[in-house]
């Protein structure tokens, strides 16, 4: 009888593309999260938390990779007369449904916030993947600009609360109307120019990374990068390209002055005179709040790639100073965006509702964040009890509980007691701040000793340090004193 082969076993690794968050990783986006919805609730935005699942349908054509529509989402069908469902992509699309679905008990305008995982089935890359925290704000119902400002005076508010200073960050704002102007000054405007459309506008988005001959190239016959891979162009005459690379060097020292420059460029279209007054007026409302060109400015060259864009785009930039992986100086880049979508929920209502939002990019905020130093350090794990007797677990437990009942963060060791050197190896390995001993001779005595871990690693890299010569590492403290003295030495640690 033939040997029955053993199902290999899985392997433990997480699929391509996905990755896990461990303990301080958690903790941290958690905390930053929480100032964040701080910002939103302040704002007078409501939490909402929608399904994670959509339909292909209610989800729509909107991915950032236009080439691939629906493409990019992990999608599946029950049966065959069943929709096609999939994870969702980012929290707008569901938002428009949301919004449609329950409009007739909402308010109008109705604020939401919504924070959770995103999912796209992209090729992943460094620093790229499939799954990833996104955090938005939306108005949806008001067709003033001044939601448009708002969302930017609270993205640059929410920056600075998570630990982002002036300086270090410039909210841009753009108009897609202005740029619909440009394009029809250039003669691309319509439906059967659309292909043109989005290869410029996928240019432009490219400035910073292919500089103005690179863009130029796009918009003419095409490029062709260091690989030697070739990019198609938008096809434009040299002539047209110019109006498209003036549009990109349109930024002046004031928000007037830029506007000033796009009149020019858009003059004879109506839809960009329009945009370009919109941009005047979302200056006027900022200008009026006390947020000036040092946290907020108009930068023509801001375009936004989703497609659903209707009006003005924002977006949030990093300027401080960082390496690359070839130790190359760059700044940091894009932390935030979004802008107006007035056609969104049309697909489900047959009418026209206005809506504007933006969307912070999670894990690149935090990784800005630890950067500069600005993530509060959760390294330090809990205060932990060692166990010298089993007979005497209640006891232990006791002494946990008393720390846990005044908010300090304690456990039990709960491995095998027998070796005490691998309990405070442990606690080594959770980085506690604190090590709680009590055998029978303290039992006896009616006390405890209190080892402090921090100060004792210290001590140990560096006996001869003179701040440390006089301090013990250990102390032996009454039991009735042992709330009292753990809060004394965590204070003594900070």
């Amino acid at each position: 009888m033939a040997k029955v082969k053993k199902a290999p076993r899985p392997k433990a690794q997480a699929p391509k593309g996905f990755r896990d968050y461990l303990g301080a990783e958690v903790t941290e986006r958690a905390e930053m999260l929480q100032k964040i919805a701080g910002v939103y609730h302040r704002y007078g935005f409501d939490a909402l938390e929608s399904s994670a699942v959509e339909t292909v349908e209610a989800l729509g054509k909107f991915l950032p990779d236009v080439d691939r529509p629906n493409e990019g989402v992990f999608a599946w069908q029950e049966d065959e007369t069943a929709d096609w469902l999939a994870l969702r992509y980012d929290l707008t699309a569901p938002l428009a449904r949301v919004y449609a679905q329950n409009r007739n008990e909402l308010p109008t305008p109705y604020r939401r916030y919504a924070m959770g995982p995103v999912w796209r089935n992209e090729k992943p890359g460094p620093g790229r993947y499939r799954q990833f925290y996104q955090c938005d704000a939306d108005t949806v119902g008001a067709g003033s600009v001044a939601a448009d400002a708002e969302i930017c005076a609270m993205l640059s508010d929410t920056l600075e609360v998570v630990g982002i200073e002036r300086g270090d960050y410039i909210v841009r704002i753009n108009n897609r109307k202005v740029l619909n102007g440009v394009m029809e000054v250039c003669g691309i405007a319509g439906d059967d120019k659309a292909d043109e459309r989005g290869i410029v506008l996928r240019a432009i988005d490219k400035l910073d990374r292919l500089g103005e001959n690179g863009v130029r190239a796009l918009l003419g016959e095409g490029r062709k990068d260091e690989s030697g891979d070739y990019t198609k162009g938008a096809g434009l005459s040299d002539a047209q390209a110019d109006i498209v690379m003036g549009f990109m060097s349109a930024k002046r020292d004031s928000g007037a002055a830029t506007a000033a420059r796009l009149s020019e460029l858009v003059a004879g279209s109506k839809v960009g005179e329009e945009g370009v007054n919109e941009l005047l007026t979302i200056a006027e409302l900022l200008e009026a709040q006390g947020y000036g060109p040092d946290r907020i400015e108009i930068d023509p060259s801001v375009v936004r790639g989703l497609g659903y864009y209707t009006g003005p785009v924002f977006e949030a930039e990093l300027t401080f100073e960082i390496q690359d992986e070839k130790g190359r100086p760059r700044n940091f880049g894009s932390v935030a965006g979004g802008g107006r979508y007035d056609d969104l929920v049309k697909r489900f209502t047959g009418q026209e509702v206005p809506a504007t939002g933006v969307s912070i990019g999670v894990d690149r905020l935090l990784a800005a964040l630890r950067m500069k130093g600005r993530v509060e350090n959760h390294a330090a794990g809990p205060v932990v009890v060692t166990v010298m007797d089993k007979g005497r677990m209640a006891d232990y437990q006791s002494m946990v509980s008393e720390l846990r009942n005044v908010g300090i963060r304690a456990e039990v060791y709960l491995g095998n007691p027998k070796n005490f050197g691998n309990q405070l190896k442990y606690a080594d390995k959770r980085n506690s701040p604190i090590a709680i001993i009590e055998g029978g001779d303290e039992k006896e005595k009616g006390v405890i000793q209190i080892k402090d871990l921090i100060l004792g690693a210290k001590i140990a890299e560096s006996a001869t340090l003179e701040e440390w010569k006089d301090r013990p590492s250990q102390y032996e403290v009454p039991r009735g004193d042992l709330v009292a003295k753990v809060r004394e030495i965590l204070e003594s640690q900070e």
